[in-house]
């Protein structure tokens, strides 16, 4: 740590935090005051995958079940749309209230990795939008029956769809998260490989954490999980620190036969 972070006493950095939110706040009201007059073209987007799932026979379309829910789906659609607008202030405010706890020569990374984290956060979720979202769709559609009929409630959607793109947007930011740390030299390639196993056990839990109680789905995200790990690895490979000799010799001293 800096002594720049060690001489900054406890109630300046709860103030420091305090205007930080305050930053978040003031950006994501812009953004949801911006997304509002783009409601409906908003939902509209974020339902098609959905619709173009539906069967062609009327269908098409969501309802709600009661007389405010349209009215509050909106608002959240474009309060939700202000978040994913605020998204690089807010990893901005993030890591520069982390900055104070860096070496110098760590600094530097600051403005790259806000870039970065807001892309691999976009791209994230618009890997869940354009790949996840037609597949996932059209295997719940495919229950339909001339008896059974989806009536999907705009609540229910919305609540579904934002829990999978925050959730992709943010499992999308392990390889930036590993390249992190590695360059701290708190992880390594070796440590990660040493972890796999655990690691593909917590990346099924994960992914039944964030998705709808059904195999499909949870496979959906854990598949990404599972290579954006094997990414980690090569990246902490790279650019970490070098530690791998260090990690040889302990494991031959803990193999070698003792006298």
């Amino acid at each position: 740590m800096s002594t720049e972070q060690d001489r900054m006493p406890f109630t300046e950095h709860l103030e420091e935090l305090r205007k930080r939110l305050i930053t978040c706040a003031i950006a994501v009201g812009i953004g949801f005051v911006i997304c509002y007059f783009f409601k409906e073209k908003i939902f509209a987007w974020l339902m098609k995958p959905l619709i173009d799932a539906l069967p062609a026979d009327g269908s098409r379309k969501l309802i709600y079940t009661a007389p405010h829910e349209a009215f509050l789906t909106y608002l959240k659609v474009s309060f939700l749309a202000g978040v994913g607008l605020a998204v690089p202030v807010i990893l901005f405010q993030f890591w520069r209230f982390v900055a104070p706890g860096l070496y110098e020569h760590e600094r530097r990374y600051l403005y790259p990795i806000v870039i970065l984290s807001t892309v691999f956060f976009l791209g994230g979720a618009l890997f869940g939008y354009y790949v996840v979202f037609p597949y996932g769709f059209q295997f719940f559609a495919s229950f339909a029956t001339e008896l059974i009929a989806p009536m999907i409630s705009t609540k229910e959607f919305l609540s579904f769809a934002t829990r999978l793109l925050f959730a992709f947007g943010i499992i999308f930011e392990l390889p930036l998260i590993t390249f992190f740390l590695a360059k701290l030299g708190l992880i390594s390639s070796s440590f990660l490989r040493r972890q796999r196993k655990y690691a593909i056990l917590l990346i099924f839990v994960v992914a039944a954490f964030f998705t709808p109680p059904d195999v499909f789905t949870q496979i959906l995200m854990a598949g990404p999980l599972l290579i954006l790990y094997e990414m980690s690895v090569w990246i902490a490979h790279f650019f970490g620190k070098k530690e791998e000799a260090d990690d040889t010799a302990q494991a031959e001293e803990e193999t070698a036969p003792t006298g």
